[in-house]
């Protein structure tokens, strides 16, 4: 299994990352999304938003768990911190298995759930703008995603 690590600036440069990532994303992608708060995960989906041409305002699901956005494929917002210690099933399967995109917030809480392949992003602070995003595809799809978008 590879690693990949890719460091930005600024939120601008974060979301820019996003978006190009995307950008090659296709029907059936799921990735999961980790970082303390205040990281930029939010950041970076507003980016992978627009990569995905969706024009809306993306903000936090937090409270609504998951958040829908159309765009060329639709993107399937979750944040899932909220299921902590519930085995509740929100028909993730449907979302996983559906024409879109999933960004899943907080996975770890839905680990039974998720399918063995994904690509797993995690962001951490390094300086006050700077971030670091770490890329860890699991299954060759996502491999040659990540590659696709490192060159």
């Amino acid at each position: 299994m590879s690693v990949y690590h890719f460091k930005t600036k600024s939120a601008e440069e974060t979301m820019a990352f996003a978006e190009k990532l995307g950008s090659v994303l296709d029907k059936g992608d799921v990735l999961t999304l980790a970082g303390d708060l205040g990281a930029g995960k939010t950041t970076f989906t507003k980016g992978l938003a627009k990569g995905l041409g969706i024009t809306r305002t993306v903000n936090s699901p937090t409270f609504t768990i998951i958040k829908e956005y159309n765009g060329r494929l639709p993107l399937y917002h979750m944040d899932v911190y909220r299921l902590e210690d519930s085995d509740e099933d929100l028909g993730f399967e449907e979302y996983f298995l559906g024409e879109g995109v999933c960004v899943v917030e907080w996975a770890v809480f839905i680990e039974d759930y998720l399918p063995k392949e994904r690509l797993e992003l995690v962001i951490s602070h390094i300086g006050e703008d700077e971030r670091e995003i770490q890329l860890t595809p699991l299954g060759e799809r996502y491999e040659e995603r990540v590659k696709e978008i490192m060159q």
